[in-house]
This record gives structure tokens, C-alpha cells and sequence, in this order.
């Protein structure tokens, strides 16, 4: 096996379909390994299903070490990963890709540049992944000035972001769900108000009945509501008991169930990475966009 055989490492359904995305862009069939969950499982199964350049698809809980020991280049999701860390110290991959982890793109554009540090933001980290940490940033920045590291995202990272990493030999290619749109079948019919599900109270940056406050603002009238995949059953019930919600259960990805859509669609959502992922899959259906916090929103064109 080629010492720059790729593999796709994933850890949620979002990555998953970036790996997807980059097999298209490159014309090639890629292995993956993907975190052991229901979700990623049913994800995997859709874009095979839609005809994703995928190989071999691994399961897997750790640190899949034999997989990525095979392979040269490795894809990974989760740049921030501490099992990434430790095993791009360990291992000390021939070439990296990072592929978007929602919208850590940026701050983890700017950890590569030396501008925060190398810790996932707003989150405590243990001693070993803070201790690793030195040592997978020398790797990474090793293999970029031998134009062997590179970005692929969805995300804009701004003319300073990219010029700095283009000068620090840093590969970046954007990417706009292209393959997503041409293979999506015709979107299920949901009506054409979305209100798009958040982690926000899970992770404690919401309280939950500021949440419910602003699903019930909009869902004013009538919405189909598409749950966030982390979601507890006590956040969804609060959901349940807004009138005029009608819950569906996607089980993948907004960007997958939303990408054939034939209709306008007004979907209302709380700051996340789908602002950005939305209007690139939606592109061209006159869809509207409404970027929401508890105490007010704003619109934006999808076209």
C-alpha cells in the first residue's frame, strides 16, 4: 500500500460528508473510518446509498491505530481531537487533510497559524491531550512547509487567514456541497418552515426555556422542527408541548434532508455552522435564511 493512500478519519456526520465531498473533488475512492455511532452509521449508509466514493467503511471506538498505521495520508475531521493529537504524534501521518468540523473551521485555521492556542475552544482538556499538543502542532507545521498539509472546507476563512496559511505552504481548496446537490433526492415534504433543531442548551450555552422561547417564536404559525442530533429527550419534549411544532426525526444531516429541495424555504436557525453549510446546499431555490438568537434575528438571502 502506497505510503499516501488516503484515509477519511470521522467523528460526525458533518465530516462525513466533507470526507464524501473530497473523494468527488479528487476523483478517488477512499476508506473510512468512522466514530461507532448510530449516526454515522445511517450517514454512511445514505451517501453510499447516493454513490460516495468510499471503499472500505471501519467502525470504530478509540483510536482506529492499525488503520491509520496503513495509510500515509490521513483525512481527519476533528483537527482539535486529543485521539488525533496523540496519534499524529505517535504515528507522524506522511500528509494531513482537515476536513471542516462545523464552524471550529476558523478557530482551528487560526490554532494552525500560531494565533490561539492548540485547545478546542471553551472546553477543559485533559493533561495528556494539553501535554500532546506541542508536538502534533511541530508535526502539522512540518508537513506544510513540505506542501504536505492542506484544508478543505466549506467555510471562508478571509483573505489574512488564507494568505498566511498559503504562506506557510498550506494546500486550501473550498468546496461548496457540489456533489451533495447533483446526487440529493427530491427533500421529503416538511412544509416550507424549518426550524432547525440546537445543541445550544446541551452544551450550556442556552437555558432551556430561553430555547423554548425562541422555538416558539419561530414556529409562529405552524413549522416542521428538525431535531439537532445531540438533543436530550427532556429538550425535545419541551419542543413537543410548543404548539404548532411537528417534530421530525431526520437521523441525518440537515445539509443531506434539505439539499433537494424543489421549494423556497424559510428555515429559522440559532448561530451554527449551518449559516454557512445551508446557502451553499440550498443555493439557486430562493430559500431564506433567519439567523435567530432568544432576543431577536436576522434574515439572510440564500438565492
Amino acid at each position: 500500500m502506497s505510503r499516501d493512500d488516503a484515509l477519511a478519519w470521522v467523528e460526525s456526520p458533518l465530516q462525513l460528508v466533507g470526507a464524501a465531498e473530497w473523494a468527488d473533488a479528487h476523483r478517488t475512492t477512499i476508506p473510512v473510518a468512522g466514530r461507532l455511532t448510530p449516526q454515522i452509521s445511517e450517514t454512511a449508509d445514505a451517501l453510499v446509498a447516493r454513490g460516495a466514493r468510499f471503499g472500505q467503511l471501519e467502525p470504530y471506538l478509540g483510536i482506529p491505530w492499525s488503520l491509520l498505521a496503513r495509510h500515509g495520508h490521513w483525512l481527519v475531521g476533528d483537527g482539535f481531537s486529543g485521539q488525533f493529537r496523540l496519534a499524529a504524534a505517535v504515528l507522524r501521518p506522511r500528509r494531513l487533510t482537515f476536513l471542516d468540523d462545523g464552524a471550529l473551521a476558523l478557530a482551528y485555521a487560526d490554532t494552525l497559524l500560531g494565533r490561539r492556542p492548540y485547545a478546542r475552544p471553551h472546553q477543559a482538556e485533559g493533561r495528556l491531550t494539553t501535554a500532546v499538543a506541542p508536538f502534533t502542532a511541530e508535526i502539522i507545521a512540518r508537513r506544510a512547509v513540505a506542501r504536505r498539509a492542506a484544508l478543505f472546507t466549506a467555510f471562508d476563512l478571509g483573505a489574512d487567514r488564507s494568505d498566511a496559511l498559503t504562506d506557510r505552504g498550506f494546500g486550501i481548496r473550498r468546496h461548496d456541497f457540489a456533489w451533495t446537490r447533483s446526487t440529493a433526492p427530491r427533500a421529503p415534504e416538511l412544509g416550507r418552515r424549518i426550524v432547525l433543531g440546537s445543541a445550544g442548551p446541551v452544551d450550556g450555552r442556552m437555558p432551556l426555556p430561553e430555547y423554548v422561547r425562541w422555538v416558539r417564536g419561530a414556529t409562529a404559525g405552524g413549522a416542521v422542527y428538525l431535531p439537532h442530533r445531540r438533543e436530550t429527550p427532556e429538550q425535545l419534549d419541551a419542543v413537543a408541548a410548543v404548539p404548532g411544532v411537528r417534530i421530525h426525526e431526520t437521523k441525518l444531516p440537515v445539509e443531506l434532508v434539505l439539499a433537494g429541495a424543489s421549494e423556497a424555504l424559510d428555515i429559522h436557525t440559532l448561530q451554527s455552522s449551518t449559516v454557512t453549510t445551508l446557502p451553499l446546499v440550498l443555493a439557486g431555490t430562493g430559500a431564506r435564511l433567519h439567523i435567530g438568537a432568544a432576543r431577536g434575528s436576522k434574515r439572510a438571502g440564500v438565492a
